[in-house]
């Protein structure tokens, strides 16, 4: 499994200087350069190569901001001046000595630089190579080198997963299994959970397609992506529409919200076609196709400056609990997941990726974890308040009342606190090393979590069929119990052979 890591490195140069990738006179002063890395396959000691190289520098005036660059190391080594890294010294590197070593060739520094790593290879190979042949095996469930080497980050996925399930159990209704997400321990749901994750994983590929490809391949896999969504939802709503027909209609047609859909399927079809109409469950879907078409203009202000693009979403959000604003729907105008409201969760997930560093010691404080804490016993209060009867033996009535004005179309403030207070006790319960995510429970949900679009649509389809199962059949206590387990080992059996199918070409193709 391919691993990947960035090294981030200051170089000083002490005069102003000329970059083959900028056509103008840079000048002195430090300079921030990042190194994406991958793993190198086949050695039995880790080892990475270098994939692809960005350097921070100051915008042509008159603007003040910093754009970051692609490079290559060769282009940095013949910026006029000779330089020596120091990658394990935060200090930076003096360039003004040895000026006389820039007039070396290219191939010879090039030859002279893999000489070098390969020495240092085969030392370490000579050091490593016993103490691996006699360490006894360990079982696959515990080889996770995502967990030893800076990588993707397996709660991602892992978290994306678990929301997968949790919307699935949420979708059938009156199930017992819904009592185990967070729909009844506070104001918000795994909804929120779902849009944050996805704002941070386009963030991160979106980022990593900006630096191999620059902005057209950005733009272009936005594009293929909003594509994949677009088409994953039209035939998701024809499947739903099918099975509803299948299943007699009736009641079932107005709870699905495909009763118009099955009476004019023209005119519906083709406002399905703008976005406009949904069956019910199928919400998300075009919000995604938005979002991503958006990714790109949006990763190209995080970049530039972060703080005023999370500044223009949320003033974003506020205007729409302050005018109502929304976008046309059909037939009844009205959006499940308000997308002016919804953006904030995405935009906030790759605001996180882009300033993690600086915004990272405050979710860790224990300040921030008191705070959570507190909102959410808050919360949880008056959300198992509204089960007791009378309720007002835990909250106030008043108190109790609460939890009806949260509004989830709109993203109710209440409902966007108590994520972000969930997310810093996330981190605080499950850091990156957590062994948890070895068990077969957490790879399940890191399967799911993988391939998120096609599990989704899976999803609606199962808790659709379990709503009929609870209807024609049964809708006793053993019956929603074994549809819950049933579904969600469906989703894990789904995914593990979606997985399977992508892997595998990619292991055969140098036997081709």
């Amino acid at each position: 499994m391919t691993m990947t890591r960035s090294r981030r490195e200051t170089v000083l140069f002490k005069h102003p200087f000329r970059i083959a990738s900028v056509e103008r006179l840079l000048p002195a002063g430090s300079y921030e350069v990042v190194t994406d890395e991958e793993s190198m396959e086949g050695l039995s000691f880790p080892s990475f190569r270098p994939v692809a190289t960005m350097m921070m520098v100051p915008a042509p005036p008159p603007s003040s901001f910093v754009e970051m660059i692609t490079i290559s190391s060769i282009d940095l080594a013949d910026s006029r001046e000779p330089m020596r890294w120091r990658s394990d010294s935060d200090a930076p590197v003096d360039f003004d000595k040895d000026r006389g070593a820039a007039s070396r060739t290219d191939v010879r520094r090039t030859l002279a630089e893999i000489e070098r790593i390969a020495k240092v290879l085969r030392g370490r190979h000579r050091q490593l190579e016993p103490k691996l042949l006699a360490t006894p095996a360990k079982p696959l469930v515990s080889a996770l080198p995502e967990l030893k080497e800076p990588g993707r980050d397996l709660r991602i996925d892992a978290c994306r997963g678990i929301a997968l399930w949790c919307i699935f159990l949420d979708h059938v209704p009156n199930n017992i299994g819904s009592w185990l997400t967070l729909r009844n321990y506070g104001f918000s749901d795994t909804a929120e959970v779902f849009m944050f994750v996805s704002g941070v994983t386009c963030a991160l590929a979106y980022g990593k397609a900006h630096a191999r490809g620059g902005w057209t391949g950005v733009i272009g896999r936005t594009l293929r992506r909003s594509w994949d969504i677009y088409a994953a939802f039209l035939l998701l709503t024809l499947a739903c529409a099918i099975v509803v027909y299948l299943a007699g209609g009736g009641r079932l047609a107005d709870e699905t919200n495909t009763r118009i859909l099955l009476e004019y399927p023209g005119a519906t079809l083709a406002h399905a076609a703008i976005l406009q109409y949904r069956p019910v469950n199928t919400d998300v879907l075009p919000l995604f196709v938005v979002f991503h078409l958006l990714f790109a203009p949006l990763l190209w202000l995080l970049l530039r400056v972060p703080n005023v693009a999370l500044g223009a979403s949320l003033l974003l959000y506020s205007l729409v609990h302050v005018f109502g604003w929304t976008v046309p729907a059909w037939p009844n105008n009205v959006w499940f997941f308000n997308p002016l409201a919804w953006q904030v969760l995405v935009v906030l997930g790759a605001w996180c990726i882009t300033e993690g560093k600086r915004f990272g010691p405050w979710m860790t404080s224990r300040t921030a974890l008191v705070l959570a804490v507190l909102y959410l016993a808050f919360s949880l209060t008056i959300a198992l308040g509204l089960s007791i009867k009378p309720p007002e033996v835990l909250v106030p009535q008043t108190l109790a009342k609460l939890l009806y004005l949260v509004d989830k179309s709109d993203l109710d403030p209440l409902r966007l606190l108590h994520f972000i207070a969930l997310a810093i006790l996330a981190v605080w319960l499950v850091p990156r090393t957590w062994r948890g995510l070895t068990t077969p429970v957490m790879r399940g949900a890191i399967s799911c979590g993988e391939n998120s679009l096609a599990i989704y649509c899976l999803g609606v389809l199962l808790a659709l069929a379990s709503h009929i199962a609870l209807v024609s059949i049964s809708d006793g206590l053993a019956m929603q119990i074994a549809l819950s387990l049933a579904g969600i080992l469906v989703m894990i059996a789904a995914a593990t052979l979606l997985s399977l199918i992508r892997i595998k070409p990619r292991q055969q193709s140098p036997l081709a």
